[in-house]
């Protein structure tokens, strides 16, 4: 009697187990929940590697990120929005705590990043502004002044009269429209006309040498050139060499590129803005390890992305000449011997 009841309570525990199992679903037994991970996960989408600075952010970003104790999955979208949504995707599935995401397109994430705060997971705008997204923090330049800064060393050069050619970059990436609100804000008080302008879609860099080209071809030579950004002015000064106008017109971009720094040393470039990004990239990755564990960031300045008021952080860009390259770039930014290269 006694070997009879203990087989049948060793039977009943056995089906109570079994039981127990059948109730939990694959996708359940998969998900990890946030307050059982070993640490901070964070997830950064970049746009693509094209453009020089975004390695180094990237670099930056992960090396800060760990110090802080926290993991970083990153993924490179090689400017294919729907590749960057389906990576965005993948953070949420994989329950990360926060996605930093350096968009392609600012209107197209939308839908994606409303379904990771659904999934309670905090989204930062690395600096790019993601539109009517309502995000957690968009960290970025002062991008208005990056046109005004622009603008006021075309001005410084060619002076308050001439005529000027633009080599805009992606209508997709919102900061090209507040670099323009700048530019324009200090032509205003000038006679400088904008004879030509032209967007660059998904800011491939051979724009440059084709918009700056067919102008040239027209018989007109420009007083200026404003390009979206560094790349963007190399391929507009290969034009005007090719034309025989190298250092002739006043060129203008933004990154602070290496090429672009020896350009200026050299005379082909006349500026370039510098943003400080190993400031940036750090402190993005502090913000992100902050908002994961509920810290408050501290941010109290807004921009309204079309919808939203979204918490902004920004810093400030620096106009950069051959004048003060040694003040503000060699040594710090780049190597004296990498931009003095070519230089005697």
């Amino acid at each position: 009697m006694k070997i009879k009841k203990l087989v049948a309570a060793v039977f009943s525990i056995i089906m109570v187990l079994s039981l127990t199992a059948c109730g939990t679903s694959a996708d359940e037994s998969n998900v990890t929940p946030k307050d059982q991970k070993d640490g901070i996960e964070i997830g950064l989408s970049i746009d693509s590697l094209v453009i020089e600075r975004w390695s180094r952010e990237r670099d930056l970003f992960v090396s800060k990120a760990s110090e802080l104790g926290a993991e970083v999955n990153v993924q490179n979208a090689n400017g294919e929005i729907d590749e960057q949504i389906k990576q965005i995707e993948y953070f949420i599935d994989k329950n990360v705590d926060v996605i930093v995401i350096i968009a392609i397109d600012d209107l197209s994430l939308k839908d994606v990043c409303a379904k990771a705060k659904k999934a309670g997971i905090k989204v930062i705008a690395y600096d790019r502004l993601l539109r009517d997204s309502d995000v957690d923090l968009y960290i970025s330049m002062d991008n208005e002044k990056v046109g005004e800064l622009m603008a006021e060393y075309i001005v410084k050069a060619i002076g308050t009269e001439g005529t000027i050619i633009q080599v805009k970059g992606s209508p997709t990436d919102n900061n090209v429209a507040m670099v323009q609100e700048g530019f324009e804000k200090v032509l205003a008080d000038t006679d400088i006309v904008v004879d030509y302008a032209e967007y660059s879609n998904n800011w491939v860099a051979e724009n440059g040498f084709t918009v700056t080209s067919e102008y040239l071809a027209t018989g007109k030579i420009p007083d200026a050139i404003m390009c979206g950004n560094d790349n963007l002015a190399a391929n507009a000064i290969k034009a005007l060499i090719e034309n025989r106008l190298g250092g002739e017109v006043c060129v203008v971009g933004q990154d602070a590129d290496l090429e672009a720094c020896q350009r200026i040393v050299e005379g082909t470039q006349y500026m370039t803005v510098y943003k400080p990004v190993e400031k940036l990239a750090k402190m993005a990755a502090e913000m992100a390890v902050d908002l994961a564990k509920g810290t408050d960031i501290g941010v109290s300045e807004t921009i309204n992305d079309g919808t939203n008021d979204v918490p902004y952080m920004k810093l400030t860009p620096i106009a950069v000449t051959k004048d003060n390259m040694d003040e503000v770039i060699t040594g710090k930014y780049h190597m004296r011997n990498e931009i003095y290269l070519n230089v005697q």
